[in-house]
């Protein structure tokens, strides 16, 4: 990133309004929502494209795989551009860069509309990856929109209703994704996300720019940027594909030393840069640092909410297609959408640790309620439903507090930028928290390995025990997620209100 100077805007004086606040959260709304149903309806989206179901197929036109890659791709693509992107939005303007990350997302919802015959694996790629990319755009441009245009508890308002985009469209959907899919088609999905980010695009067009006042232009850290590409893209290919490739076998073997030298040369390289693309001074700050790792841990347990679904999808295809299955996550989205302005009062009231202490526990109890899939599936959907309610209560009660505490502490100037670190935190959790999740999943649905069937007795039927035991170990490694949250929080984060509150 440039070195900065302090802030300005161009429209000075300029006070954020409800038409500009309603614009970015529909902005928001097209990544969390729209490109986040991909996860529960991945199966629709297979069968559709390969004319039957996955496991009918000799010869798909996408493998499993494949699909699981392009899963995790756009939170992939958002989290290597967000930090460039975010401090391109501090130099060139915040408006305009949320404008073309909304352009972006058209586009690449239009390439996934697109997605059939023998091109399909390609355009669904590129598609997820241009989607990716628009979210890089809109997130830290319409972050630091926040930070420049509104103040005090107007600006506690703002973070509260982005985070509902944020978190309340992931939160949403998959009961949005399961039912647009079951009822009519998976592409209408993406017809819609098209009429969105128009309709954000409309009500964001006209804001005065607001941009940071720079004292010197330096040139963009592309080494930096290129190091951390190939580190992550590295390690993105072996979380995926390494049981396709063999966990041994050389490729995988060299993929993975190349995601470790290059962690390690991004690190040392940075730490010399006068403009690093990843400024690491800005840990320097505890209440930012534990406020960006637990942020990375905690959006990790997404692969949660997309193995669960899957696991229900598979193990019971009699009983739950996307819609079903998705219609027990109603809980998670009147949560977390209900309870974004509760954690905004327990921000007010206890500070920032507390309620992000509070909301990681409740997802650690989320995670060991959807653990016992030994058990019948009626008292299941019952587990199921309490615990994607209490998933949509902790985040709720983080998300604000997190996000506010990360913002809060970061100069004026660099808002842009250190507002992309902390989203790249989120969109880089979700990518490697779901690939690692499905990984998981993946490995152990085909394995014969009976760990969980040695210690727990399958009730019902026995045809879909390594489905079960599958789905129950994904959740016992999303409960380890929660619990490093957690530690990462007491460690790091002040208590009581020890944090700037502007």
């Amino acid at each position: 990133m440039t070195t900065t100077q302090p802030a300005t805007a161009a429209g000075q004086g300029f006070k954020g309004n409800d038409r500009l606040l309603t614009g970015m959260v529909l902005g928001v709304l097209t990544f969390w929502m729209f490109a986040g149903t991909v996860g529960t309806v991945a199966r629709s989206i297979l069968t559709d494209i390969n004319g039957a179901p996955i496991d009918e197929v000799a010869r798909p036109l996408v493998s499993l795989d494949q699909m699981n890659l392009a899963v995790s791709i756009t939170a992939l693509f958002s989290g290597l551009f967000i930090v460039f992107m975010g401090g391109l939005a501090d130099r060139v303007g915040r408006v305009r860069i949320a404008l073309v990350g909304n352009a972006l997302g058209i586009l690449g919802s239009l390439l996934i509309i697109l997605a059939s015959g023998g091109a399909a694996l390609p355009l669904l790629l590129a598609g997820r990856a241009i989607q990716g990319l628009s979210a890089a755009c809109i997130m830290p441009a319409t972050m630091a929109l926040v930070k420049a245009y509104w103040d005090g508890a107007a600006r506690q308002r703002a973070v509260s209703m982005w985070s509902i985009g944020s978190w309340g469209g992931s939160g949403v959907a998959a009961l949005y994704g399961g039912f647009v899919a079951s009822t009519f088609n998976w592409r209408v999905i993406f017809y819609l996300a098209i009429a969105v980010s128009a309709a954000s695009i409309a009500l964001i067009w006209g804001t005065p720019e607001s941009r940071a006042e720079r004292g010197a232009h330096a040139r963009f850290d592309v080494v930096g940027l290129v190091i951390f590409m190939i580190t992550v893209l590295s390690l993105m290919i072996v979380l995926i594909f390494g049981r396709q490739l063999g966990w041994a076998s050389v490729t995988t073997l060299v993929l993975a030393a190349v995601a470790v030298i290059g962690g390690v040369a991004f690190f040392f390289y940075e730490r010399t840069r006068v403009s690093p693309f990843v400024d690491f001074g800005l840990f320097r700050n505890t209440t930012f640092t534990g406020a960006t790792i637990s942020n990375f841990v905690l959006n990790g347990t997404i692969g949660l909410l997309i193995v669960s679904q899957q696991m229900l999808q598979i193990a019971r295809p009699e009983l739950f297609d996307p819609w079903k299955a998705g219609l027990l996550t109603i809980g998670y989205a009147v949560a977390i959408i209900g309870f974004i302005r509760v954690g905004e009062k327990l921000l007010r009231r206890f500070g920032p640790r507390k309620p992000m202490l509070w909301g990681s526990m409740i997802v650690a109890l989320s995670c060991v309620l959807l653990m016992p899939t030994n058990i019948l599936v009626g008292p299941y959907i019952v587990l199921a439903v309490i615990a994607y309610s209490l998933f949509g209560v902790g985040l709720a009660f983080y998300a604000t507090p997190s996000t506010d505490a990360a913002l809060s502490n970061l100069p004026p100037a660099e808002a842009g930028a250190g507002a992309g670190i902390y989203k790249m935190a989120s969109s880089l959790g979700s990518a490697i928290g779901a690939a690692l999740s499905l990984t998981i999943f993946s490995s152990f649905l085909g394995s014969g390995v009976t760990i969980v069937g040695e210690l727990l007795h399958t009730q019902g039927i026995q045809t879909n025990a390594a489905v079960r035991q599958a789905g129950l170990i994904t959740f016992l490694f999303n409960l380890v997620l929660a619990l490093i949250a957690i530690i990462s929080i007491l460690v790091t984060i002040p208590k009581g209100r020890e944090y700037s509150a502007e």
